[in-house]
């Protein structure tokens, strides 16, 4: 068990090493993250507790894939395989449980901390077989993948709107539209193959305007009802509403032009860094949109023209 442990560390090692940080200074910059981002969550929701439950579950679940559970006991024996399941998801809940108790949402630490033991020896098919119907084209891809992954998640926000609407809650609504944008985000971290990129054939400008563009409209398809249910019934704050949308919107645009920025790699630590710090200060993004442009202009040069 100390050797699949030690295993994972120097992995993430490495994975920090290649984003051209040292180690200690990588953990400690994802600390600070975790740390200010989970801060401006709780200062500006009151269901922020409902968030973090909800993240630490969805890594939980992630640990609890059935590929990954069976490699594990083939590998380990049922006995290791037990006490390395017990450690791993309670290293994972650690600094969630710590960020619910300090910020006294007892309820959803208990609940999180009953989930541990339950999920580490249970495994499921998080992959399905079947091609869910999107309401998307297949090109490009990001949308049409990253909706069949998570199409679970948007009804749960339609859900949270009605309920914001029934109870008159004005915050909720605006978290479900927040978390829209936040899961159309998650599409576009992971970069594609070079050739998807080089097969365009265009300048990389109207490749980014393109992206752009494409992940506005289709955005917009799933963002809309919660908006227009919004202005409805919260005619007061349609300024608000619409303020929070465009937030929502020139995040999604950061988001693409960050991925491009580090292009062919993923996302590392100093954008991420910078990401981090708009979510903090919104108006930083007036800088940032033009800054992770001209670097994507550059590292798309390379393979458009």
């Amino acid at each position: 068990m100390k050797e699949y442990f030690i295993l994972q560390y120097k992995m993430a090692n490495r994975k920090i090493i290649e984003l051209g940080f040292n180690p200690l200074l990588g953990y400690l910059l994802c600390l600070l993250a975790f740390a200010a981002i989970s801060e401006y969550v709780f200062r500006k929701s009151e269901f922020a507790g409902y968030a973090v439950l909800l993240i630490a579950f969805s890594l939980l679940l992630r640990l609890s894939e059935k590929k990954r559970i069976e490699f594990l006991k083939v590998v380990f024996g049922d006995k290791k395989f037990r006490s390395i399941r017990i450690v791993e998801n309670i290293l994972l809940i650690i600094p969630f449980s710590i960020l619910l108790l300090y910020h006294k949402a007892f309820l959803e630490a208990v609940l999180l901390l009953l989930s541990c033991p339950l999920l580490a020896f249970n495994s499921f098919n998080i992959n399905y077989n079947f091609s869910l119907p999107t309401p998307f084209y297949k090109n490009p891809y990001e949308f049409t993948t990253g909706f069949r992954k998570t199409f679970y998640i948007f009804p749960l926000a339609y859900i949270l709107t009605y309920l914001a609407i029934s109870v008159n809650n004005f915050n909720l609504g605006i978290f479900a539209l927040l978390f829209v944008f936040l899961v159309t985000l998650t599409f576009h971290i992971k970069p594609e193959n070079e050739y998807f990129v080089w097969s365009y054939s265009t300048k990389p400008s109207k490749f980014l305007f393109k992206k752009i563009k494409t992940a506005t409209i289709y955005s917009t398809l799933l963002v809309l009802p919660i908006i227009l249910s919004m202005v409805c019934f919260f005619p007061v704050y349609t300024k608000s509403i619409i303020m929070f949308s465009l937030i929502g919107f020139a995040f999604l645009w950061t988001v693409i032009l960050a991925k491009y920025s580090a292009y062919p790699n993923e996302i590392n630590i100093p954008e991420g860094i910078l990401f981090a710090l708009c979510i903090y200060f919104p108006p930083l993004l007036i800088a940032l949109i033009p800054f992770f442009y001209v670097k994507s202009i550059k590292k798309l040069n390379l393979l458009l023209k």
